[in-house]
């Protein structure tokens, strides 16, 4: 054979080996068409017969709600028509009752239309006892608001050691002394905080400046000289309020707290309010010091553009009222912002007070202050021994590992906190307490809150500082 037929016949094999392989490619195709065209048919089968069954399913279902909502309907029926004849016996017997009733009343009705002098005599009988009623009903509204507005207490007044009328609670006020009588013997003694201020934790020089204002304002009651104002102003919650009721225990006063913020939406009554305030506060006996918390409210600038001629006008009848120095009330102002008062009040006040937020030493005994009150003594309050028996008692909380230094620990995390944030976090530590499954405070848990109330506050002054700016 010749190169060139063996030449031809490679060809020809090649060629017959393609052919071969078009035909497997082609023959594969195929089979892969085909087997795609079944998975399609089972999927579109399958689709059917979910469709049927979800179809059959939805018949059944409105079959059976049809069903139920025929007996529903037969059950209604039925007691609507019992319901029917119940009403109809009913309806039957209060006619026969009312139809009866009238005739008597008829009966007697007429007996006085036909005889004059009944019908005066019941004419004049109904007319007088519709006029008593109504007399005897407004006359009582009348002179209990003349009473009120007379000798009760000023609706601006929040809190007051004063009783609302002047023969109510004689018993409780005698009670109430014995107990702060009592409450100050054991303050001196070893079962107090050592302050001699109750649960109120100052600043050493802060404290002892206002137990030296107390001792004056004592002496100036008891040589019957006129009282001198004071204004106290720092952050909130560092205890001006507190230590104002304070120092009119101290000082032998009475005390009312009210706030500046509630006189400005009484609008023109407000001149009238403070009058009649100025003129109650009068009737202590003792003497009273009138604390006015968020001062800067109502007594602010009286230039200011957006102040009110109301609010101009209350500003205007405090300091017609305090125009004198008084021997029956000391002002007591209280503001976060004295800056901002005005200058014929800032000339009122006598004596300045700051209140700084506490220091580290003073954190410290707000710690332990309020770890006493509300974790050890937890449910100690007072309860009648009625209200015991059907009351269960409150679980004890245990208290573990809870030292001295973990104590300075917080003090030293809490720089920045006001007295009222201590406590708000001493009483989040016993919620936490009484959320856990044995009622214990350990260090853990103890730590644990704090860190997570410093976090608050910090984010809070953040906000504060971005508010701000």
């Amino acid at each position: 054979m010749t190169l060139a037929e063996h030449e031809s016949q490679r060809v020809r094999n090649q060629e017959l080996v393609k052919m071969q392989e078009e035909s497997s490619i082609r023959q594969e195709q195929i089979r892969r068409a085909t087997e795609e065209q079944i998975q399609a048919q089972k999927r579109q089968t399958e689709r059917e017969r979910a469709e049927i069954e979800r179809e059959t399913i939805r018949v059944k279902a409105l079959a059976e709600a049809e069903g139920r909502a025929h007996e529903a309907k037969l059950s209604e029926e039925v007691n609507r028509r019992m319901l029917v004849e119940r009403a109809n016996a009913e309806r039957e017997k209060w006619v026969s009752a009312i139809n009866t009733t009238f005739e008597h009343i008829g009966g007697g009705l007429k007996a006085i239309l036909t005889d004059q002098n009944k019908l005066v005599v019941a004419v004049g009988g109904v007319t007088a006892l519709a006029a008593g009623v109504y007399t005897t009903r407004e006359g009582a509204r009348v002179v209990w608001g003349y009473v009120d507005r007379i000798l009760g207490q000023p609706s601006l007044i929040r809190e007051s050691s004063m009783a609302r009328y002047p023969w109510s609670g004689v018993f409780s006020r005698s009670m109430s002394s014995i107990a702060s009588k009592s409450k100050a013997a054991k303050g001196n003694g070893q079962g107090g905080n050592g302050n001699g201020f109750g649960d109120v934790i100052l600043n050493p020089s802060l404290q002892k400046r206002i137990k030296q204002l107390a001792a004056a304002t004592a002496n100036t009651k008891a040589h019957k000289a006129p009282f001198r104002n004071m204004l106290f102003y720092g952050p909130p919650g560092t205890g001006k309020t507190m230590a104002a009721r304070e120092l009119a225990r101290k000082s032998g006063l009475d005390y009312a707290l009210m706030t500046g913020g509630d006189v400005a939406p009484l609008g023109s009554q407000a001149v009238t309010k403070i009058h009649q305030l100025f003129d109650w506060s009068k009737k202590s006996q003792r003497g009273l010091l009138l604390f006015i918390d968020e001062a800067d409210a109502f007594l602010c600038e009286r230039n200011k553009t957006y102040m009110s001629e109301a609010q101009r006008s209350a500003l205007n009848a405090l300091l017609f009222r305090t125009g004198d120095q008084s021997k029956d009330i000391v002002l007591a102002l209280a503001t976060n912002r004295p800056g901002d008062l005005d200058s014929a009040v800032a000339d009122r006040i006598d004596e300045v007070l700051e209140f700084p937020l506490p220091g580290e030493e003073e954190r410290l005994k707000l710690l332990k202050l309020y770890l006493d009150k509300y974790i050890a003594k937890a449910g100690e309050g007072k309860r009648s021994w009625f209200r015991s028996l059907f009351r269960r008692q409150q679980q004890k909380i245990e208290i573990k590992g809870i030292t001295d230094d973990l104590l300075k620990e917080a003090a030293a995390k809490t720089e920045g906190f006001s007295g009222r944030e201590i406590a708000k976090l001493m009483a989040s530590v016993q919620a936490a307490v009484y959320g856990s499954k044995d009622c214990e405070l350990n260090p853990e848990l103890f730590r644990e809150v704090v860190d997570y109330k410093v976090a608050e506050h910090q984010q809070r002054k953040k906000l504060a500082a971005e508010g701000s700016a």
